[in-house]
């Protein structure tokens, strides 16, 4: 909820709010740099806050006079600002509000279709009808659908959740599939995922190294470190090195044998955001493969998504190390994984 329309009865709530730019003389220039910078701001909150790429975010544009012609305008021009800028930053866009002021006002300007708008992707439609579904009186049914709405159909209530009371409302959501993590390859194809994650060392008399391991190894030291041998599946001199390498670079001790702390390191290599529930991509895969790097018995799906059988796992993991056992991948989670812990 950042800059709201310059009509809207109770804005500004504090002396310092700020407010959408009414000037129509610049076709409203002013209010689309607002929602470029307020998308900005949008879009450096959700990565602080672990919110992943493609993530829906929306904009809370409370309710206004839409009958002030060039208020309505210039929130639209600002609404259609934001939403491409929250394209470009590879997120997706949505809008919150009353359906009777800021959605019916989007519907007007979807049905008119001005050259150069940008509409948000989704709608969080405010009308408290009690009716816990998506539709409302205010736009049709056809708009924003299927699977591209949320409604507010109850306002502030009470209700009591394990034992405690709360204000909130109610919504109902139809976004479709939810957190989705898209499918990723590695060196042409090569599987790295896998339910658990062994030690391995060179060949001997009774122990033949895992080809299939072999070859994870070997193709993500090529991605992440400086393998340059054939992906092969055969612990040779030449991997022994690679990982020897690795391993001084990353504070290890120096041997032939690849460990379960060492693949730690290895999945931990990579990006580092702050994770929690419902979020998505390769970076959940590779806290997942790390948490799969373990002889414990909490070892998640490797799905991409940050679901309830990775909390579990995480929240162990962290009660092992003595950490603040709250699920959440943070700058300290990575560190311990970082180093093989």
């Amino acid at each position: 909820m950042g800059p709201q329309a310059s009509c809207n009865p109770h804005f500004p709530r504090y002396r310092d709010d700020p407010r959408i730019s009414a000037r129509s003389t610049d076709q409203y220039a002013t209010a689309k740099r607002q929602g470029i910078s307020q998308a900005n701001a949008t879009v450096d909150a959700a990565k602080r806050y672990g919110i992943a790429a493609g993530s829906t975010m929306f904009y809370d544009l409370e309710g206004f006079d839409i009958g002030n012609k060039r208020c309505r305008e210039s929130a639209m021009w600002f609404v259609s600002a934001w939403s491409h800028r929250i394209k470009e930053l590879g997120y997706r866009p949505g809008m919150y509000s009353s359906a009777s002021s800021g959605i019916k006002a989007m519907y007007a300007v979807w049905h008119a279709q001005p050259r150069g708008f940008v509409y948000p992707a989704d709608l969080w439609i405010a009308d408290w009808d009690g009716r816990a579904g998506t539709s409302t009186k205010y736009i049709p049914d056809k708009p924003w659908n299927p699977h591209r709405r949320v409604k507010q159909y109850r306002g502030p209530h009470k209700e009591t959740h394990g034992g405690t009371t709360i204000e909130i409302d109610s919504n109902f959501v139809d976004l479709g599939r939810g957190s989705y993590a898209r499918p990723v390859t590695h060196c042409g194809g090569v599987p790295v995922s896998f339910t658990s994650y062994p030690d391995l060392k060179p060949r001997t008399s009774s122990y033949t190294p895992s080809p299939i391991y072999t070859k994870a190894l070997e193709c993500m030291l090529r991605e992440r470190g400086n393998f340059g041998g054939p992906i092969d599946g055969t612990y040779d001199a030449g991997l022994v090195r690679s990982i020897n390498a690795w391993q001084r670079s990353h504070g290890l001790t120096v041997r032939k044998t690849w460990t379960q702390g060492a693949w730690k390191t290895l999945w931990a290599a990579n990006s580092r955001p702050l994770l929690k529930r419902g979020s998505a991509g390769e970076s959940v895969r590779d806290l997942q493969r790390a948490l799969s790097a373990t002889s414990a018995p909490e070892r998640p799906k490797i799905t991409g998504v940050m679901d309830w059988n990775t909390h579990v796992a995480l929240v162990a993991y962290q009660k092992r190390l003595g950490r603040t056992a709250n699920g959440m991948a943070t700058e300290v989670t990575w560190y311990d994984l970082a180093h093989g812990r």
